[in-house]
C-alpha cells in the first residue's frame, strides 16, 4: 500500500516537536529558560547629556566672573545676593515679567544655607532650575535649564561708563568762551582757561603807566640805547 506524502505530514510535524526518546512536547518552562541580566547591569540614562555638561561648565565660568565682580576678597567660588541679582539682570534671566527682582531674591534665600550670605555653584544650579521653570514655562526642567545656560553663555558683568558732557544744541554755544562778550570775556584767556581772581576783580597796577598802554617797560631800554 502506497502512502501519500500528504498523509505523512502530521507525523513529520509531530516528530519535529517531540524530544528524542520522549513522546511529549517540551514544557513552557524549558522554553523560557534564558538567562536574565542582573538589575545592576541594565543601562540607565545619564542625568545630564554631554552637551548639558559642557553648558554647565561654561555657566560655572560665568558664575565665577560675576561672583568676583566688585568683591576684591572673593575667590569666585561663592556669590552674594547683590551679584546674583546683577547676573540675572545682565544675562536676561530677569525679564521683569515672568521673572522679577522679587522672584530672584526669594529663590536666593531659598537655596542658600541658613544664616549664610552667599551661595555656592551647586546651590546656584538649584536656583537656576527654579528660575528656569518660571522663565521658560511649558518646557521640561532639563530644557528650561539648558535655555538658562544659553542666556549665561559668554556673559560678563556690565559696567556703567562715566557720563560724557553733551555738545549738542545750545550747550556748545554756552560753553564756548571765544563767543563770550563784556565782562564775561575778561574772565578767560585766549585758550579758554579761566584767569581766576584776576578775571573777576580789578587789580591796581602801580607801574606808572596808564591802563592798556602797550609800551610799558620800554622807556629804560630806549634811554640806555
Amino acid at each position: 500500500m502506497q502512502v501519500s506524502p500528504a498523509s505523512r505530514l502530521p507525523q513529520i510535524c509531530t516528530h519535529l516537536h517531540t524530544e528524542p526518546g520522549k513522546g511529549q512536547t517540551p514544557s513552557r518552562q524549558s522554553q523560557s529558560s534564558l538567562p536574565l541580566l542582573p538589575h545592576s547591569r541594565v543601562s540607565r540614562p545619564t542625568v545630564l547629556p554631554h552637551l548639558q555638561l559642557t553648558m554647565a561648565s561654561e555657566a560655572e565660568r560665568t558664575f565665577q566672573r560675576f561672583a568676583v565682580f566688585g568683591e576684591s576678597s572673593s575667590s569666585g567660588t561663592e556669590m552674594n545676593n547683590k551679584n546674583f541679582s546683577k547676573m540675572c539682570k545682565d544675562c536676561g534671566i530677569m525679564d521683569g515679567k515672568t521673572v522679577t527682582s522679587t522672584d530672584v531674591d526669594i529663590v536666593f534665600s531659598k537655596v542658600k544655607a541658613k544664616n549664610a550670605r552667599t551661595i555656592t555653584f551647586q546651590q546656584f544650579q538649584e536656583a537656576m532650575k527654579e528660575l528656569g521653570q518660571k522663565r521658560f514655562k511649558g518646557k521640561s526642567p532639563d530644557e528650561a535649564l539648558e535655555n538658562i545656560y544659553r542666556l549665561m553663555e559668554g556673559k560678563d558683568p556690565a559696567t556703567t561708563s562715566a557720563t560724557k558732557a553733551t555738545t549738542v544744541g545750545g550747550v556748545s554755544r554756552l560753553t564756548d568762551t571765544s563767543k563770550y562778550t563784556g565782562t564775561h570775556k575778561e574772565r578767560f584767556d585766549e585758550s579758554g582757561k579761566g584767569k581766576g581772581i584776576a578775571g573777576r576783580e580789578d587789580v591796581t597796577h602801580n607801574s606808572g603807566y596808564v591802563s592798556g598802554y602797550k609800551g610799558a617797560g620800554t622807556y629804560d631800554k630806549k634811554g640806555s640805547s
